[in-house]
């Protein structure tokens, strides 16, 4: 089949529609032998594009309009309730940060770890869908290339690169634990190593592969078409249901290589800078309170760049680009 646009209604967000004390998943399951595939929507509460975009999924398998070819696939379409039905990013906390399980969890998202960690080991990949504040391009995030080092080791990095691929973005960011380390070290405290971990490092400590997508802006509709065809472009590859894609014909790659954090409250950007904004070494990109300036290192582009972080958080992270 062609994927194909049609109406889904306005979420419900009321306490009674979201179960906040509960989790909701759609599971079909092939006789032909073949991958396992979970899809996630909304960690964060208030990017929902996932949501949408999974709802239509669901519609699509139950009235016949598409069939599971083989391997098993898992659809939550809300990952945190409370945060959902709030329509805020958290809950208690952010769910895509200390992503571990907890003997005895302490807030909400604490039970939705414990509650997500079982489907996520029962599954070889992860496709989790988000949204963002703000203008911009959508991407994919893939995590380390295949190493044996203790951060975070890992295999599967040809199959990680084609999931990426395969949902249709020409943009991918790579690297996110290795720079975090280096934010928690810079931090004198404020963050912890296990703040870095999310569903994607989660799903790759136990085996896995997965990406995150990051669809668009909260508010653009677009961002729903982009979750759509994210969602083909896998079932696609992993040969699991009849969907046309079009093949993208150049991806650009952005790895994370270096971070600076917010020292004081008068630190200052060069510019509004805004996600892959280019410079060149030697750049001009901020000035620190005390006057001194922090030059590029090399050619390259700003990543999440936050112009009113907390003092000891992440200001902007920069990463070299590879065009294929």
């Amino acid at each position: 089949m062609t994927v194909s646009r049609f109406h889904i209604p306005q979420l419900d967000h009321s306490p009674s529609a979201g179960q906040p004390a509960a989790l909701r998943s759609y599971g079909w399951a092939s006789a032909v032998p073949g991958p396992s595939l979970l899809i996630f929507g909304a960690v964060h509460g208030n990017e929902q594009s996932g949501t949408h975009a999974i709802h239509r999924w669901i519609e699509r398998f139950e009235s016949g309009q598409v069939r599971l070819k083989r391997g098993r696939l898992t659809m939550v379409p809300v990952a945190n309730p409370k945060a959902f039905i709030k329509n805020e990013r958290e809950g208690d906390r952010n769910l895509n940060r200390n992503f571990v399980p907890q003997a005895e969890p302490q807030n909400f998202e604490d039970h939705m770890v414990n509650a997500l960690a079982p489907l996520l080991e029962s599954h070889d990949a992860l496709l989790d869908l988000h949204s963002y504040s703000g203008d911009g391009q959508p991407f994919a995030m893939t995590g380390p290339l295949n190493n044996t080092g203790s951060l975070e080791p890992f295999a599967r990095q040809q199959e990680e690169e084609a999931f990426a691929k395969a949902v249709g973005l020409p943009v991918i960011v790579q690297g996110w634990l290795e720079v975090y380390e280096q934010a928690v070290k810079a931090s004198g405290g404020a963050l912890r190593p296990e703040h870095g971990i999310g569903t994607n490092e989660f799903m790759r400590s136990r085996g896995g592969y997965a990406i995150t997508v990051e669809s668009g802006s909260h508010e653009e509709p677009q961002a729903i078409e982009v979750a759509d065809r994210c969602i083909a472009g896998v079932l696609n590859l992993l040969e699991m249901a009849d969907v046309t894609v079009e093949p993208v014909a150049q991806y650009t790659t952005h790895h994370m290589r270096q971070v600076f954090m917010r020292q004081s409250a008068d630190d200052r950007m060069q510019q509004d800078w805004q996600n892959f904004d280019p410079f060149r070494k030697g750049d001009l990109l901020a000035t620190r309170a005390d006057g001194s300036q922090i030059l590029a290192p090399f050619d390259g582009c700003v990543i999440f760049p936050q112009a009113d972080a907390a003092v000891n958080r992440e200001w902007f992270y920069l990463a070299q680009t590879d065009h294929s």
